[in-house]
């Protein structure tokens, strides 16, 4: 969603940093192209407004201007504005407010309020809660099948209706919850394609049955403008806890994710990435300030790959590398997790400048789909063959090659990309103590340095 604005971002700070001193008169040329880059991502005048001054305010002034790098400072203080605009800390509801706590998703139809239910239950359950999910929509029984759907399939809790008074069922909820140990209550609640008296109404209803509920918005994060009017009016209407932002991977435009927090006063959450369970992440403005300007998200990249690393397996891989005995199957479960870690343009987009590798991967010949096809290639070789590749002649690697309906070019270059990596471990393997003297003076695994090595 941000690919477009950051481009147009980094290459106006491209200008800044290439110009060494700055004088205040570029400083102001250098923020009113950034005012029109941001209007034109579809930013809300008024957070642009202050965005902008906010950052002339400290950047026009001696310190910056006479530093050495006064470009990079500017860009210190863009990224520090715009971490605020986002709303500065992480924002997170406390399940301690309530035993249990009862959290209902509000907002327009179609905006994904449902699976975004699902989402959360999944998000939780991960975190070792145990959450109970209920729909509060009674006009339509297709809702509630579908919310029923999500949780059979992914074994979440659900309740099924037991009275037609909404009064009793949520009472009833509550007990049930109680009795069972279940904390969050995420409840479903019905969507309307504009915001009207007897939706507003409904959700009051709810909150006084409820009164220590919390109530987040579900927007639509490819609706621009218009999801900033729906979140307004919903905000002026009933009092909000959170938003969540969801179809944050699609190719709108932006500016109603950075928007939100500032039009609304409300904090953004979570944030959905696509419509898989897992595609659900809670919103952290300074990550999100960071990728926005191209400087990735580390830390959420190292989460997805903890999460989706086996940690077993990578205890038996890291005592194989240390002994040099990495093999073709172990390349393959690499591939696997890196799969599970979601689309490769995500993951790129998350490193430092990853705008770029992704045009790069655009450009090149690789593509994600090149990595089912390696896994094609390893996944025809013989148990032998992958253990020992070196065996791998001329007619193995024709019979491979038609094996994975690949080619014996493919076949030869994973081999190469193989042995270059083999002998890469080995310097590392060989050069351990070095290793650990580095990972000692950089603070990494205490005084032992890198556990492992």
């Amino acid at each position: 969603m941000f690919d477009s604005l950051t481009k147009k971002l980094n290459e106006t700070f491209k200008k800044l940093r290439g110009r060494g001193k700055l004088s205040e008169d570029e400083v102001k040329d250098g923020l009113k192209e950034i005012r029109r880059i941001l209007l034109a991502a579809d930013v809300h005048y008024s957070v642009v407004k202050k965005f902008i001054n906010g950052v002339e305010g400290k950047a026009v002034g001696e310190e910056v201007l006479e530093s050495l790098s006064p470009g990079e400072q500017i860009i210190k203080i863009v990224r520090s504005e715009l971490e605020e605009i986002l709303g500065g800390d992480q924002a997170e509801l406390d399940l301690g407010a309530a035993n249990p706590l009862p959290v209902m998703l509000v907002g327009l139809q179609g905006t994904g309020k449902t699976t975004t239910c699902g989402k959360l239950a999944n998000y939780y359950s991960k975190d070792g809660k145990k959450p109970l999910l209920y729909s509060a929509d009674y006009k339509r029984p297709a809702a509630r099948e579908q919310l029923q759907q999500i949780a059979d399939g992914n074994d979440f809790n659900y309740y099924k209706h037991q009275y037609d008074d909404p009064r009793q069922d949520l009472e009833e909820l509550r007990q049930h919850a109680r009795r069972g140990g279940m904390n969050p209550l995420i409840i479903d609640t019905a969507g309307r394609l504009n915001i009207d008296e007897p939706m507003l109404d409904e959700i009051s209803d709810f909150t006084q049955i409820l009164p220590e509920m919390k109530v987040l918005l579900v927007i639509d994060g490819m609706m621009g403008q218009e999801a900033l009017n729906v979140a307004d009016d919903f905000a002026g209407s009933v009092e909000l806890d959170g938003l969540v932002l969801t179809k944050m991977e699609g190719d709108a435009r932006g500016g109603a994710a950075i928007s939100a927090r500032e039009v609304t006063g409300v904090p953004i959450l979570f944030i959905g990435t696509g419509e898989k369970i897992d595609d659900l992440q809670p919103f952290y403005p300074e990550r999100m300030a960071s990728r926005i300007l191209g400087m990735g998200d580390v830390f959420s990249l190292i989460e997805e790959a903890e999460e989706a690393a086996d940690e077993k397996q990578q205890q038996e891989m890291q005592q194989r590398f240390m002994e040099g005995e990495i093999t073709m199957e172990d390349l393959d479960k690499q591939f696997d997790q890196l799969k599970n870690m979601g689309p490769l343009e995500g993951i790129l987009e998350k490193l430092p400048g990853g705008f770029q590798l992704k045009d790069q991967l655009q450009q090149s010949d690789m593509s994600p789909r090149d990595i089912d096809r390696m896994q094609a290639i390893i996944r025809s070789m013989t148990p032998q063959e992958r253990r020992n590749p070196e065996i791998i002649d001329g007619s193995r690697r024709r019979r491979i090659a038609e094996g994975s309906g690949t080619s014996r070019q493919m076949v030869n270059k994973l081999l190469k990309q193989f042995n270059m990596m083999k002998k890469m471990m080995e310097k590392l393997r060989n050069n351990q103590g070095m290793v650990q003297k580095m990972a000692s003076q950089m603070g990494l695994g205490g005084a032992g340095g890198i556990p492992g090595l």
